[in-house]
């Protein structure tokens, strides 16, 4: 999803993407790249040079998917502090839960 959302503004290079995705490993992005390409949602340009530039974009069909990622990231944003509340609420009453 993440991915998604910052190609939504545009074509990205590798790094530009695992600097704007926050905690995301090289190893999972280039994952989760593949498997976005493999749907039909992004396109990989690779470019002869030395070393290699990679380039990322949304096809149209990944470029369909950006408003109800969009409207999921803002639900996620307006909800943050109720759901951190109701997790809180639920680890106090159940203290041997280790669902984290």
């Amino acid at each position: 999803m993440l991915v998604i959302v910052e190609l939504a503004s545009g074509v990205r290079r590798f790094r530009e993407l695992q600097r704007a995705i926050d905690g995301i490993s090289q190893r999972m992005l280039t994952l989760t790249a593949r498997r976005l390409e493999r749907d039909g949602l992004v396109n990989r340009t690779v470019y002869p040079t030395v070393p290699a530039q990679v380039t990322y974009e949304l096809t149209d069909r990944g470029s369909s998917l950006t408003l109800l990622v969009k409207q999921l990231a803002d639900w996620s944003r307006e909800h943050k502090d109720s759901i951190g509340a109701s997790r809180a609420l639920y680890d106090l009453q159940n203290p041997d839960q280790q669902i984290r």
